[in-house]
């Protein structure tokens, strides 16, 4: 079993985006055949004034990796030329300063 688990998480990264937190994982099955999950994590605010987490989860396998690269790739830049301004362009392309804690580590509750 310890096996099992040392397979099962090979890589991990976190990118915080407001009330959202998306994982990108990439994990192994028992025979050796690598995939990655993609799980958007949103914190909800209870009735109680407690907090809750609401997760979605894409899993994607080594197969289909370039195809799905395209095609995130393909959606960006019909955004980035059809429907921004150039000013929403620039700022996207402004470069970015993280804190490293963004992409490492886990949220409580993931």
């Amino acid at each position: 079993m310890e096996d099992r688990q040392d397979q099962e998480e090979i890589y991990s990264q976190r990118i915080k985006a407001g009330k959202r937190t998306y994982f990108f994982d990439v994990k192994a099955t028992r025979g050796q055949d690598y995939y990655l999950t993609i799980t958007e994590s949103k914190r909800k605010l209870r009735d109680d004034d407690t907090f809750s987490y609401e997760k979605h989860k894409i899993f994607l396998y080594k197969e289909d990796f370039a195809k799905f690269v395209d095609a995130l790739q393909d959606a960006v830049d019909y955004v980035r030329e059809e429907l921004l301004s150039p000013e929403e362009v620039a700022e996207l392309d402004r470069p970015r300063q993280y804190n490293d804690d963004q992409y490492s580590g886990r949220e409580e509750n993931y």
